[in-house]
């Protein structure tokens, strides 16, 4: 498979890396989970490269199976400062 450029998988997919880049501008994020659904998967290295190059943090792929929104990486949260899920309804968490 040709790799492609951000620009040409921004036009496939609404990847919303605008909004991704605040969030971890504004949590001054040092490292960042990113979780694909298989399909994006392909694409993954393009996307973390290009978040890297806008902001201060370090991006890590998560390659485990991904079965949806619910399917969270527990552990390796634990190890990054963010995590952030692609292609899934956005989740509202509540810190206790």
């Amino acid at each position: 498979m040709q790799r492609k450029t951000i620009n040409e998988i921004s036009e496939i997919y609404e990847l919303e890396l605008e909004k991704i880049i605040k969030n971890i501008k504004r949590q001054k994020a040092k490292k960042t989970l990113l979780q694909f659904p298989e399909g994006l998967k392909p694409h993954a290295q393009e996307i973390a490269d290009y978040i890297e190059s806008q902001t201060k943090t370090n991006c890590f792929i998560w390659l485990d199976t991904c079965y949806g929104a619910c399917d969270i990486p527990i552990e390796a949260e634990k190890l990054v400062d963010l995590v952030i899920q692609f292609g899934h309804t956005p989740w509202k968490f509540k810190n206790n």
